[in-house]
C-alpha cells in the first residue's frame, strides 16, 4: 500500500490528524514521528494522547528529560521523547518491548533509535510547507488500511457538515462495527456514527457459502438503514439517520444516549425489562413487509430465519464449544445425531407464528429514554441482522439476556408482560409459543456456547468467556420441555449438561 499524505494547514489540522489516529491504532503499534524541531510532532502526540483519554485537559507534559511517559488509558500509551537518548541499547532499559506488548508507543526523535524500533513501526514524517505542512505515513498494510479509513471516516464528517467535530471512541462489540461519539463543536448535538465496513468473506462452509451467508448476518449497513426505516415507520424508536455512505459501510445516526436497562452495578432494572417485552408484544402482534425499497433504487429483503441459518448456529456447539470442552473434536456419530436433532425441532416450528425478529434483543442493545412515553421508551439499536421467524425467538434473547443473570421472578413478569400484550391476538396461540420460546431458547444457546469459544480462540477476546456458566443455566431451562427431550439427553449423553457442564 502506498504511503498516506495528508496536508495540514494549521494547529488545528494537525490536532484533528492526532484524533484520526486515535481510532485507528491498536495495542502493538508504535507510531514513529519525524520531523524538525517545531513541526507540531508534540501537538499531535498531545492529540493522540487526549483523544485516547477522551480527555481534552489531560496535562501531556515533554518526555523530553524523563524519555518516556506511560499513560494507563483504554489504550495503554508509552510516549517515548528520544533526542536525549544515548545509545539504541538503552532503549531496553526504558520498558519499549513490554509498553508496545500491553499497548501503543509514540516515539519522538525515532532517528536516535533506528535499528532498535521494530520494523513493522509506522512512520509519520512532517515536513514544513509556505502555508503548513505535509504529513506523510508509510508502514505495514495492515495499519495503513487502518489509519485510512479513520481518514475516510474524517472526510465523511467534513462532507456533512461536521468538519471540526471532536471525534471519541464510543465502543466495539463482537462483530467488526465500531462506534464513535461525534461532537459538534459548532454547538450541534452529538452524533453517533457507526463504522460497518462491508464483511470479508469467510472460509466456504456449505453450498459454497460463508457463514455470515449461512446465517443472514448482514454484510453491509444496507440491512441497518431498511430495518431502522421499517421500524420508524411502524412508530417505534430507532435512530434518525442525518447521513449515510452506504458504499463505505459509514452513517451519522442519532445518539440515543448511554441509559440502558441496567443499573449501576449492573443489575437488571425490572421495570425496563418489562417495558421491553411489552414493546416486543407490540412489535409481533402486527404483520410486517418485508420488501423495503430505499433511495438509490436500492431494496433489501428480509431474510427468513430458515432451517440453514438455524443449523448454521447450532453447529457452533459441536464446532467450537465441544473440542475446546473435552480436548477433542466431536466423533462422527454425534455430528450425525445432533444434526438429526435439529432437524426433527426444526420440523416442530414450520407450523409456529412468524414474524420480524431483531434478532439480539438484549441488554446492550437496549437504550432507555426517560423522556419518552410508552413503548418510545424504549430506544432500538443493532438490529441490522433482523429475520423473519418465530416470535419466540426475541422472547427469548430478553429473557434470557445472555450478558446479566435475569432471575425468575423477572423472567416471569417479563413472559407474563409479552403474553398479556399478545392475548388480544386473535391467532395467537399461547401453548405454542410457549413450546417455540423453549425450542428457540435452546437453539440461541447451543449457538452461544459456541461463541463464546470461537471469540476467545479465533478473536482473541477472552472476556466473553465470563458469560458460559449463565449461558448453559439458561439452556438447562430450556431442554425442560419435553419437546426437547432428545437434545436434552444428547446432552448428557455426551457431557455437555450436569454439574460440572459450563466450567
Amino acid at each position: 500500500m502506498q504511503p498516506i499524505t495528508r496536508f495540514l494547514a494549521d494547529e488545528a489540522a494537525t490536532i484533528k490528524l492526532g484524533e484520526d489516529l486515535a481510532l485507528a491504532l491498536k495495542v502493538g503499534d508504535c507510531l514513529a514521528l519525524s520531523g524538525d524541531l517545531g513541526a507540531g510532532k508534540s501537538t499531535l502526540a498531545r492529540a493522540f494522547l487526549r483523544a485516547v483519554a477522551d480527555d481534552d485537559g489531560l496535562e501531556v507534559p515533554s518526555p523530553t528529560f524523563t524519555l518516556v511517559q506511560s499513560y494507563e488509558l483504554r489504550i495503554p500509551v508509552a510516549h517515548f521523547d528520544l533526542y536525549r537518548l544515548g545509545d539504541a541499547s538503552e532503549l531496553d532499559e526504558l520498558g519499549f518491548d513490554e509498553a508496545l506488548s500491553l499497548g501503543v508507543c509514540l516515539v519522538e526523535w525515532p532517528e536516535r533509535a533506528e535499528g532498535a524500533l521494530p520494523a513493522g513501526r509506522i512512520v509519520l514524517s512532517i515536513t514544513h510547507e509556505a502555508n503548513g505542512r505535509t504529513v506523510s505515513i508509510s508502514g505495514p498494510e495492515d495499519a495503513l488500511q487502518r489509519i485510512a479509513r479513520s481518514l475516510a471516516i474524517r472526510d465523511f464528517l467534513a462532507g456533512n457538515g461536521f468538519a471540526e467535530a471532536r471525534r471519541r471512541h464510543l465502543s466495539g462489540d463482537a462483530s467488526v462495527r465500531a462506534y464513535e461519539r461525534v461532537d459538534g463543536r459548532d454547538g450541534l448535538p452529538a452524533r453517533i456514527l457507526m463504522d460497518a465496513a462491508r464483511h470479508k468473506p469467510g472460509p466456504i462452509l456449505q453450498d459454497g457459502k460463508y457463514y455470515q451467508q449461512l446465517a443472514h448476518i448482514a454484510e453491509d449497513v444496507i440491512p441497518f438503514v431498511a430495518i431502522d426505516e421499517l421500524l420508524r415507520e411502524r412508530g417505534f424508536a430507532a435512530p434518525a439517520i442525518y447521513a449515510r455512505d452506504l458504499e463505505q459501510g459509514i452513517l451519522l445516526i442519532e445518539d440515543f444516549g448511554s441509559d440502558g436497562v441496567l443499573d449501576d452495578d449492573g443489575n437488571p432494572i425490572d421495570a425496563r425489562y418489562v417495558e421491553s417485552a411489552r414493546l416486543l408484544a407490540g412489535l409481533h402482534a402486527a404483520p410486517t413487509r418485508r420488501d423495503i425499497a430505499l433511495a438509490g433504487g436500492i431494496e433489501h429483503h428480509i431474510p427468513d430465519f430458515d432451517r440453514t441459518a438455524m443449523k448454521i448456529e447450532t453447529r457452533l456447539l459441536i464446532d467450537w464449544y465441544l473440542p475446546w470442552k473435552r480436548g477433542a473434536p466431536a466423533t462422527e456419530q454425534e455430528r450425525q445425531d445432533y444434526a438429526a436433532i435439529w432437524d426433527n425441532l426444526i420440523d416442530l416450528i414450520e407450523s409456529s407464528e412468524k414474524n420480524l425478529l431483531l434478532r439480539d434483543f438484549h441488554s446492550p442493545n437496549i437504550i432507555w429514554r426517560p423522556e419518552q412515553e410508552g413503548i418510545r421508551r424504549v430506544g432500538l439499536i443493532d438490529f441490522q441482522d433482523a429475520m423473519i421467524g418465530p416470535t419466540a425467538y426475541d422472547v427469548a434473547s430478553l429473557v434470557q439476556d445472555a450478558r446479566v443473570t435475569i432471575e425468575p421472578a423477572l423472567a416471569s413478569r417479563m413472559m407474563d408482560a409479552y403474553l398479556e400484550g399478545r392475548r388480544s391476538t386473535s391467532s395467537f396461540d399461547e401453548a405454542l409459543f410457549l413450546r417455540d420460546w423453549h425450542l428457540m431458547s435452546a437453539q440461541r444457546n447451543c449457538k452461544l456456547v459456541g461463541i463464546w469459544v470461537r471469540l476467545m480462540q479465533r478473536d482473541g477476546k477472552p472476556g466473553y468467556m465470563k458469560h458460559m456458566p449463565r449461558t448453559f443455566a439458561y439452556l438447562e431451562v430450556a431442554l425442560q420441555h419435553e419437546a426437547l427431550k432428545p437434545l436434552r439427553d444428547w446432552c448428557m449423553k455426551t457431557g455437555l449438561i450436569g454439574p460440572e457442564s459450563a466450567n
